[in-house]
């Protein structure tokens, strides 16, 4: 078994290992291998491990990867997701090219994807990334202006609004990781009642998935303890 096909089965067992402590089906939640700054290959064996979803934060990274990875291996059935701040010069690109976007944060950005998304193409999947922590550095809507964003997002064509992302700060004990995510999921809730149907909580990394899968994730996302730690080059 090679090292990417271990951790994968590691982390799968982690989180079903979670959601049974969350009385949850570990089939409610959906593992995105995020494969930032690994090459093709490291995407080409997770997949020979079965892993069919990854996610993206470098637009140009990510598009030579999937033309590497096709020309190897052309009727792999993949799914890619983009989960990287959001420039107005990308969304063309991220709308022809990927399956969802995670981290919508604008109104013009949603606005651009949903213009641009080719009509022979699914519906873009889209979720709002909310910036949960209220972290100056960090991307995403305050979640007091979470409710306009998704009644618009949910207006467009060729885009389907699916649920909320986050990434809190880091936090190191499990109730403490557990408090943000809890935050995301009542936010998710309100939103909800107030007639946006969503089906997707996408939160969660290697160090706090399974404080993310006891407050209801349903995508987490996961690099490290798949691929190992990344060195990106100067």
């Amino acid at each position: 078994m090679s090292p990417i096909s271990h951790n994968l089965q590691a982390v799968h067992e982690r989180i079903a290992t979670a959601a049974r402590q969350a009385s949850r089906d570990p089939g409610e939640i959906r593992l995105l291998a995020v494969s930032k700054a690994f090459g093709p290959d490291a995407v080409l064996e997770a997949a020979r491990a079965g892993q069919h979803a990854f996610g993206e934060n470098y637009l140009q990274e990510a598009l030579d990867k999937m033309t590497a990875v096709r020309a190897t291996a052309p009727g792999l059935p993949l799914e890619w997701h983009f989960i990287g701040p959001i420039q107005s010069n990308k969304t063309r690109a991220i709308a022809e090219h990927f399956d969802w976007v995670h981290s919508v944060d604008r109104e013009k950005i949603a606005q651009r994807l949903s213009e641009q998304r080719p009509a022979h193409l699914p519906p873009l999947n889209i979720c709002l990334q909310i910036n949960i922590s209220g972290e100056a550095s960090k991307s995403g809507v305050a979640p007091e202006q979470a409710a306009a964003l998704a009644q618009e997002v949910a207006r467009l064509p060729r885009v389907a609004l699916r649920g909320l992302m986050a990434i809190p700060e880091p936090a190191s004990g499990f109730d403490q990781q557990r408090e943000p995510f809890r935050h995301l999921r009542e936010l998710q809730q309100r939103l909800h009642a107030q007639g946006l149907s969503m089906d997707t909580l996408s939160m969660g990394m290697s160090a706090d998935l399974d404080a993310a899968i006891a407050e209801g994730a349903t995508i987490v996302r996961i690099g490290t303890a798949i691929f190992g730690q990344r060195h990106y080059e100067k």
